[in-house]
């Protein structure tokens, strides 16, 4: 197995020409789709080298405004970026996991331009549950301040012209929910820079069916021994929240004592804000009275968003050559 390509020479996206070592692979998206268990259980082979999750350095137009409240750890330099992957083995295969980067229009041809030989790795969901999911992780993160989905969607002509967006959304192109689903557009992207051996297209129910043979193909496609012992992941579902004050307020202390540098704003909260409870009970206790189970889903909503995607979906199966009609019960959609 060979190791990661230095960058020697070519042009840097934020000007010079630095040598270092670059990931061999990405895992692009999308979110709630599976990326974090697989970037976990990757991440526990040892073969494999994945430094963080999320660094979103190729995505740079969907990054978060949130630094002006609590600087983030991912690196905003390609140097920065380098250095995340410094510490690999020779023999290991390095990668990183953002899974805006399928969504993004830019980080297909900017991950081509540095790393030509990369791998890349895209998980997509049904998707009427997957929209569903984000749409819950958007309001417990207060990127969406809309907590019913059907209202939530039909925001998006508003939001697309500027209105009705959230005072603290981190971007605002998030919550265009129907941007995130357009599949094959997203793919297209990779496949115009990447030939297609080294474009690896997932599919999340599979992979929450059978985590170790989704693993194992995973592992082929990059070129690691795929016969080790693997040890399925699954990441914890969200709670709905309750008591947006309470869980806003520990959510920022939680950001700013991440932080070294003991700023104004972070000594501020650490005065007036008290931390998470960490004792086994208490943190129960905290969960019960902060959050709830989410509501279930509006069937009828639901069957109304399957309506409106048929013809992504049946796009999506052309495209890859699979029947995702029938896998997720399009079939009967009118």
């Amino acid at each position: 197995m060979t190791s990661s390509t230095e960058l020697r020479g070519r042009e840097n996206l934020a000007g010079g020409s630095p040598r270092g070592r670059l990931p061999d692979f990405f895992i692009v998206g999308h979110p709630k789709c599976g990326t974090t268990a697989l970037y976990e259980m990757l991440n526990s082979h040892p073969q494999i080298f994945i430094p963080m999750k999320e660094p979103r350095f190729f995505a740079q137009e969907l990054r978060s405004r949130s630094r002006r409240i609590a600087p983030s750890s991912a690196p905003s330099t390609l140097e920065g970026y380098l250095s995340l992957f410094a510490p690999a083995g020779p023999e290991q295969r390095a990668g990183e996991a953002t899974p805006m980067y399928l969504r993004s229009l830019t980080a297909a041809g900017l991950i081509a331009q540095v790393q030509p030989d990369a791998r890349i790795i895209a998980i997509l969901r049904e998707p009427a549950r997957f929209l569903r999911s984000f749409h819950l992780q958007c309001a417990y993160n207060h990127i969406e301040t809309q907590r019913d989905f059907r209202k939530a969607i039909a925001l998006e002509s508003a939001r697309r012209e500027g209105r009705r967006i959230p005072r603290f959304s981190q971007s605002p192109r998030t919550l265009l929910y129907s941007d995130h689903v357009r599949y094959v557009e997203q793919l297209r992207r990779y496949h115009a820079v990447f030939p297609p051996e080294q474009v690896l297209v997932l599919i999340y129910e599979d992979f929450r069916r059978d985590n170790e043979t989704t693993v194992r193909r995973v592992l082929r496609f990059l070129d690691v021994d795929d016969t080790l012992p693997i040890e399925p992941a699954e990441s914890e579902p969200l709670p709905a929240v309750r008591f947006e004050t309470l869980h806003q307020g520990a959510r920022l202390a939680s950001i700013v004592r991440r932080n070294r540098a003991a700023t104004p704003i972070v000594r501020t909260v650490n005065r007036i804000v008290p931390s998470r409870p960490s004792g086994g009970r208490l943190r129960a206790g905290w969960r019960r009275v902060v959050y709830a189970e989410p509501s279930p889903p509006d069937e009828e909503f639901m069957r109304e968003l399957r309506a409106r995607f048929k013809p992504e979906v049946q796009a999506l199966s052309a495209y890859l050559g699979r029947d995702l009609v029938s896998q997720w019960g399009y079939d009967d959609v009118g």
